[in-house]
């Protein structure tokens, strides 16, 4: 029997599959945290532009009033806080009617959000569940390390080890002609491990073209200029085409939004959300089908010395 014979009818005895099995395996381990963290955090963040708005004070423009003069909004801060000095009036934020207002007191900086129209004082224009959004956010693009972009190299490097897990995962999907349909579907009356199993093998099927994506896009934010050297490569300089956009713009465009599910539908968006989880799915599935396959295997070995209990099947009652 050929190699190819070998791989469509038993791929299990294909050397390439045991060892796609042992990459996939360690680099799952040593990936774990990582992907559920930025499976989690990505989840979250798809929206997080609505967030921001929630989070932040807000005072809708009114069509046909004025705003207050600075010395309106001064009179105003100085009432609200007695013994301040203003430092600063800004102007009327874009799309909302709020002035930043900086104020000096105790030699404590105050910065605050007023409705230009009344001279409410709306709040801390940074509270602090929006700067835990925006730490949110640094966590899933840099890792928390800003400086010099360590944090997002960190994140590229991770995103190619995905990419390989991707690749491995693809060969270790196929099962063989005879039983390879079983690898789309799952069945929620199975045993626990065979769930497991069969979970892990479908989810990695359905979204395979999506999780590609990620790891891609996330190589590309660590390193944006190979690939945009090869669109210039391919299609030329911008100014060579008056600055329009190509077809390698247009398909990095897409990725990033494929990446952060960038939508104007709310329901996509939800949708989103949830495919978002798939990768913290997948390696808690098979995390639970290497502790179940190697861990306690083992652990079963050594307590009975070197050997496997066999299981004794039940006796009928005739």
């Amino acid at each position: 029997m050929t190699l190819w014979q070998n791989w469509l009818r038993k791929p299990r005895t294909v050397w390439l599959r045991r060892a796609s099995f042992q990459i996939h395996l360690w680099i799952g381990l040593a990936l774990g945290l990582w992907v559920v963290l930025l499976s989690i955090s990505g989840s979250a963040l798809v929206f997080r532009r609505e967030l921001d708005r929630a989070f932040r004070p807000s005072a809708a423009r009114v069509e046909g009033r004025e705003f207050m003069t600075r010395t309106q909004l001064i009179a105003a801060a100085q009432a609200l806080y007695p013994g301040g000095t203003i430092e600063r009036v800004g102007d009327p934020q874009r799309r909302s009617a709020l002035v930043r207002v900086n104020i000096t007191r105790n030699g404590e900086l105050i910065e605050r959000d007023f409705n230009g129209y009344t001279g409410e004082d709306m709040g801390d224009p940074n509270p602090w569940s929006a700067r835990m959004l925006l730490k949110l956010t640094d966590l899933h693009d840099d890792l928390l390390m800003l400086e010099d972009r360590r944090g997002r190299w960190w994140n590229g490097v991770g995103s190619i080890f995905l990419l390989a897990l991707w690749g491995t995962g693809a060969v270790l999907w196929w099962r063989g002609l005879k039983v390879w349909r079983k690898g789309f579907a799952f069945s929620w009356r199975a045993a626990w491990p065979k769930l497991n199993f069969d979970m892990h093998s479908a989810l990695g099927f359905w979204f395979f073209a999506l999780i590609g994506i990620w790891a891609v896009s996330g190589i590309y934010f660590a390193w944006p200029d190979p690939f945009n050297a090869v669109v210039e490569w391919i299609w030329g300089p911008p100014e060579n085409r008056n600055y329009e956009l190509s077809p390698g713009d247009e398909i990095i465009r897409w990725v990033v939004r494929l990446h952060f599910g960038r939508w104007d539908s709310k329901t996509l968006q939800a949708v989103w959300v949830v495919m978002g989880l798939v990768p913290a799915v997948m390696l808690i599935t098979g995390a639970f089908m290497w502790w179940h396959r190697v861990v306690r295997k083992r652990s079963l070995v050594d307590e009975t010395n070197g050997s496997i209990p066999l299981r004794r099947e039940p006796q009928r009652v005739e």
